[in-house]
């Protein structure tokens, strides 16, 4: 069962979104919706304003127009602080503290409860690692604990750049479910990713190019309306319909 808190429609919704970076026009107007409650990947090749959108959905994005807005809030507002967490694609952890040391300091930060701790380290799979210093970790492990210092504050939306990047399949695997978990616990997450074989993971998809919106739906629709039997082919067909003849 759903936390009733998280019973809203759109926890993410974008309209006209306009970034400017170097002179150059990354998202030239971009307008989507992430459902409340889902998995929804975020999927594009590299440059295609991924990262752009994540940080503008977080607030820390200079914008030239449009509108963000998360949990019916603007984006980057005061009160969306504790709501809203973000894990970027480096660790954002100390390497020279332990798992636990790194989760009691991040804990204090965001005076969360102290019983969150030891819920995050369950949620993530790092029971045992405790004390185990970070920089003696795989960097499977090290991803695993930047998500687990993200959900101490329950966060209800959590936007996770490219967090299987370099890693093998099974730990993608493991932490893809890790993410249906926290979803499960009524969370909504948007996850980005290049690689086209994590789509199938998701609940719902956005599909970027060049800083536009190619596509949405559910995996399975994707399909359907490609005539594709697999997500890299239904991608390029999208791509295809698109380019002039």
């Amino acid at each position: 069962m759903r936390d009733d808190r998280y019973v809203s429609a759109g926890a993410i919704v974008v309209r006209n979104l306009r970034v400017i970076r170097g002179g150059t026009i990354v998202l030239p107007g971009l307008s989507l919706d992430v459902e409340t409650g889902t998995v929804t990947g975020l999927l594009g090749p590299s440059g295609s304003g991924k990262t752009t959108l994540m940080r503008a959905i977080v607030g820390v994005q200079l914008v030239a127009g449009g509108s963000v807005e998360v949990l019916g809030l603007p984006a980057g507002s005061r009160e969306l602080r504790s709501r809203v967490a973000y894990v970027t694609q480096a660790p954002s952890v100390y390497g020279d503290l332990s798992v636990r040391e790194n989760l009691a300091y991040f804990s204090s930060v965001l005076d969360a409860p102290a019983e969150n701790v030891e819920s995050a380290i369950e949620t993530v799979g790092l029971g045992g690692f405790e004390g185990r210093v970070v920089n003696s970790l795989s960097g499977g492990q090290r991803a695993r604990v930047s998500l687990a210092t993200a959900l101490l504050g329950r966060p209800e939306v959590l936007v996770l750049d490219e967090p299987t990047v370099g890693l093998d399949p099974v730990l993608r695997r493991d932490l893809w479910d890790m993410f249906h978990r926290v979803a499960e616990q009524g969370a909504t997450l948007l996850v980005s990713s290049h690689v086209m074989d994590e789509a199938d993971r998701c609940e719902r998809l956005l599909l970027l190019r060049d800083g536009r919106l190619l596509a949405e739906g559910t995996p399975a629709g994707l399909r359907d309306a490609s005539g594709a039997t697999d997500l890299d082919a239904a991608f390029l067909r999208l791509i295809e319909t698109e380019e002039p003849a």
